[in-house]
């Protein structure tokens, strides 16, 4: 039958009715069987980057913490460091002092 003679013998909203019926039905199949099993794909791809991404910023905090203590006692170390070569510089000071004081008594008798 042509669409015409349908027309012509059911009426225009009603063959128009059927069309659209006929397309709603290919769009439904269509998605079902192309892009539901896509999207499926796509989020279970999707959950395992989320995980990934997770496990990722649970690394990172732990690097930084141990970065952090690190540094923490690194800078301990340097301020030991600093503290006993202070002294070392305050001890030679007072020695070589002391040196001149003797020296300068003992050529004043």
């Amino acid at each position: 039958m042509d669409i015409v003679e349908l027309i012509n013998k059911y009426g225009f909203p009603i063959v128009m009715a059927v069309g659209m019926g006929y397309i709603i039905k290919y769009v439904w199949e269509w998605s079902t069987k192309e892009v539901k099993p896509v999207i499926s794909d796509a989020n279970t791809v999707l959950i395992a980057l989320i995980d990934r991404i997770r496990m990722l910023d649970n690394d990172l905090i732990r690097l930084n913490q141990k970065v952090n203590t690190v540094l923490h006692l690194r800078g301990k170390s340097i301020e030991h460091e600093r503290v006993e070569a202070e002294k070392e510089i305050n001890h030679q000071v007072h020695k070589s002092k002391s040196e001149d004081d003797m020296a300068a008594s003992g050529g004043d008798s």
